[in-house]
């Protein structure tokens, strides 16, 4: 597997699972009706944010992450990422890689930690590939996130110091 840089050229493969996760309405806070134009614009942020995929060996894409500020102004020493990866590759260690790929990222960039906002409590496997890397739970809030089968569960908010 090998994670690059994004161009604007992968779009084509990201946007069906990208779709397809988003209007599950399960892990993330996007809105579930997200059209590709709005969504292409919502991912592929700005530098000094970046945008990466994972490819196989015949170029398809398995999975992509956006890497950022967590916050801006006196918060911006802190780093965030969001991850997805095609549910047709998952178990494959895709996501793994793309977490530890930011996390090498966000040190070299000089970031001091790394957070992130909203990991829905229900999606355990994340939440267990977090704390395998080293990300704490440090924080839940209660009910946060309105899950389409489970009804309101927690949001956690996880940290890793870098």
């Amino acid at each position: 597997m090998l994670i690059r840089e994004a161009t604007s050229e992968d779009w084509a493969a990201i946007w069906p699972f990208f779709h397809e996760i988003v209007s599950a309405g399960e892990t993330l806070t996007y809105p579930l009706d997200l059209g590709k134009e709005d969504a292409e614009g919502w991912w592929f942020v700005p530098a000094p944010s970046r945008v990466v995929v994972a490819v196989d060996e015949a170029g398809t894409v398995l999975g992509t992450a956006k890497m950022n500020r967590n916050h801006m102004g006196n918060g911006s020493h802190i780093a965030s990422a969001t991850y997805l990866v095609d549910p047709a590759h998952s178990g494959r260690g895709v996501g793994r890689a793309l977490c530890r790929y930011s996390v090498d990222w966000a040190h070299e960039e000089g970031y001091r930690a790394m957070q992130f906002n909203a990991v829905v409590e229900t999606n355990t496997h994340a939440v267990k590939l977090y704390q395998s890397i080293g990300f704490d739970v440090i924080g839940t809030l209660p009910e946060g996130f309105h899950h389409p089968t489970e009804g309101y569960v927690g949001m956690h908010i996880m940290h890793k110091a870098l």
